[in-house]
């Protein structure tokens, strides 16, 4: 195995080069960068990673409640404990190296009838289980003074002050620029269509052409079935649990402190209140199960839900104005745990079935594959650090471009806004335009910057973001 001479490459057309790599992940979420990042690690590895969209996080690591989480509720003993719990310490120490923006908001597990407060001991327990000691018990009185615009009748809470609020599109795309910075591949709008496995390597029929590679890495989120079933396996099946989101403007900020947490069920956490590392607050998720692994429409039935549920929760939220609607799909499976497997006779390792603790568990998740990887025969150079990334930073409580005087006087393109609402300049598009992986669209561009997802929601920047996106940044006048 050769050492590439330079960085990877991102392609979004034409066919894959003729190289046979050593390894390819398919799938290019949180979880799948994740993983080429850890293997980018070992110098001399030529690595690809391929997804079917036209950017990196196009799935559910684009749309979901944006938790770092302590995995305190998590089923006690299972690899989900094991990795959320590494994850989370681990990813907190990349978060603050590379920029990207963590909030430590904590969380409150409330209690509204006397059964869900019956239920707080057995789920502090579990905590302890779970090797999380911090929770503990709170009165209904401690918990109105945490949260005075919470809605009447609340018994008690779970405190879980571990709990944190990230951007989990910043965090997909740190591990991929890294990845292609560390020598991989990044295939974009490249979707697997049959696996032939041959004599020491799988020959890959994809929509660009034939891609070949020695060992494959199946992280491909709510398709990590189908594309399981290519390898001729039926271990578990991906039924998308549809989760509707409502975001609220900034305005309803000060509404809330924690992350606002209902008793959990067996379709999961339930709907919650949450601020965002934008500013904003969210009201959601809902949990419907679907068919449909490409259904993200908002229904008038999902979000009269929530509003319902809102209202209990936070009364004065549904007088806020809401800034957007949204839905992401989850990768369940009729399994309580990930599905994470290694076959060594082909050379194959399958991650799926990562719910929402997926973002938390992510660099936890790619070295235990790593460590799979080598368990079914590849031989792995030594761990090299890969040179760190900064990345812009898109939360609201850390300094943006346009507050900063040294950057604007270094460069007057950080005065200059762009987008009035989210205060996005024409600085930070530039940026994102030239950057290692440039946007496949102008939302794409949006998950870097921020520019139209405000309240106006592009009604006003639209065209001229629009613009820029297709000029690739340069300045527009008039």
């Amino acid at each position: 195995m050769s050492a590439p001479e330079s960085a990877g490459r991102v392609l979004r057309s034409g066919p894959p080069p003729g190289t046979t790599y050593d390894v390819t992940v398919i799938g290019a979420g949180v979880v799948g960068a994740a993983i080429a990042r850890e293997l980018a690690r070992h110098r001399g590895l030529r690595i690809a990673l391929l997804d079917a969209a036209n950017d990196v996080g196009e799935g559910t690591s684009k749309a979901n409640t944006a938790i770092l989480h302590t995995g305190f509720d998590a089923v006690p003993g299972s690899l989900e404990s094991r990795l959320v719990r590494e994850g989370q310490r681990l990813l907190a120490a990349y978060a603050a190296e590379s920029g990207i923006p963590v909030e430590p908001v904590g969380a409150l597990l409330v209690a509204w009838d006397e059964q869900q407060l019956a239920a707080l001991p057995a789920l502090l327990d579990k905590a302890v289980r779970n090797g999380y000691h911090d929770a503990r018990i709170i009165s209904p009185d401690r918990l109105r003074a945490r949260e005075p615009h919470l809605g009447p009748g609340a018994l008690g809470a779970l405190d879980v002050p571990g709990e944190s609020i990230i951007c989990p599109w910043t965090t997909t795309l740190a591990y991929a620029t890294q990845a292609v910075r560390g020598g991989v591949d990044l295939h974009l709008d490249c979707r697997v269509l049959h696996v032939d496995p041959g004599a020491g390597r799988h020959e890959l029929t994809t929509s660009r052409g034939a891609l070949r590679t020695r060992y494959l890495v199946n992280a491909a989120g709510l398709h990590a079935d189908a594309v399981d079933r290519l390898l001729g396996h039926d271990d578990f099946t991906v039924t998308p649990r549809r989760g509707q989101l409502i975001f609220f403007d900034t305005f309803a900020r000060g509404l809330v402190n924690h992350i606002l947490l209902p008793v959990p069920t067996a379709l999961g956490k339930g709907v919650l209140v949450a601020p965002t590392v934008y500013g904003n607050v969210l009201l959601g998720p809902t949990a419907e199960e679907l068919v449909d692994k490409t259904d993200t429409a908002s229904t008038a039935e999902g979000i009269a839900l929530l509003r319902e549920k809102g209202r209990r929760i936070l009364p004065e939220l549904l007088d806020e104005e809401v800034t957007a609607v949204y839905a992401g799909l989850r990768a369940a499976t009729e399994h309580d745990d990930y599905r994470v497997s290694a076959h060594k006779e082909q050379r194959y390792v399958t991650v799926g079935g990562i719910r929402s603790t997926g973002l938390t568990a992510s660099l936890a998740l790619a070295a235990h594959v790593t460590e799979l990887l080598t368990a079914a025969g590849l031989d792995l150079p030594a761990a090299r650090e890969l040179p760190p990334v900064r990345m812009p930073n898109l939360g609201q409580a850390f300094p943006r471009p346009y507050r900063r005087a040294d950057l604007i006087a270094s460069d007057p393109a950080y005065g200059t806004i762009v987008c009035h609402c989210e205060k996005v300049t024409l600085g930070e598009i530039r940026d994102a335009l030239a950057a290692t992986i440039p946007p496949g669209s102008p939302d794409g561009l949006r998950r870097r910057t921020r520019a139209r997802g405000g309240r106006c929601q592009g009604f006003h920047c639209g065209a001229l973001v629009r613009e820029l996106y297709e000029k690739g940044g340069e300045s527009v006048s008039g």
